[in-house]
């Protein structure tokens, strides 16, 4: 007859080999086509660094979003891929999940409180090239899903984030890395200038790599 201890381990060892066939919580995709730091040192290297030109006829309307591919929205297709454990309904809508924000290192866990971050925002981009875009590039870069242009973050952290560029507002420091090459990546892509002090705050966030 085996000794209760005997029994307990045997008793743990089945529930730990039952866990491991369980399937845990999906893990939290990122944002594709983010390069090393090399790469996207290279590609800083190539932007064009120019002053900022003026907000003279900007508006968020010249930026179409957020449009419906394959049954979801843009919102909703970041919404899924960033998070974990996502539930969603009919018309693709996002019910429950839970989302990291790499702005401030958050748990958001309701997607009315996620906001799609726009890497690079869209006022930036109209100051950085885009003004001189169609509108249909327009609506092309704000619902990139192709490069690491959108990301699912804490609504607080996206207000405070607003329209800056890095040198006047950056992430927590853990994530000042990758929201570095994410940055240079859209501008590299999109053939959008950098400015001196946004090209020298880049420049030293990518020396956290």
């Amino acid at each position: 007859m085996r000794s209760p201890h005997t029994l307990r381990r045997a008793l743990v060892a089945a529930v730990a080999a039952l866990a491991a066939l369980l399937p845990g919580p999906a893990a939290q995709a990122a944002p594709p086509g983010i390069p090393d730091a090399d790469t996207a040192r290279t590609q800083l290297d190539a932007l064009t660094v120019a002053p900022q030109a003026g907000m003279s006829g900007y508006s968020r309307d010249k930026f179409p979003h957020w449009i419906t591919r394959n049954g979801c929205t843009t919102r909703q297709t970041v919404l899924k891929r960033d998070g974990t454990d996502v539930a969603t309904g009919a018309n693709c809508r996002v019910e429950s999940g839970s989302w990291e924000s790499p702005y401030d290192g958050t748990t958001v866990a309701s997607p009315s409180k996620v906001d799609i971050d726009h890497i690079v925002p869209l006022a930036e981009a109209w100051r950085s090239g885009a003004g001189e875009w169609t509108t249909p590039r327009r609506q092309d870069f704000a619902n990139d899903l192709d490069h690491p242009q959108l990301l699912a973050v804490s609504a607080s952290s996206n207000r405070s984030k607003g329209d800056q560029d890095p040198a006047d507002w950056q992430p927590a420091a853990a994530f000042h890395c990758e929201y570095a090459r994410m940055w240079i990546s859209v501008k590299h892509t999109w053939e959008l200038t950098v400015d001196e002090d946004e090209r020298a705050a880049l420049d030293e966030m990518l020396g956290t790599c």
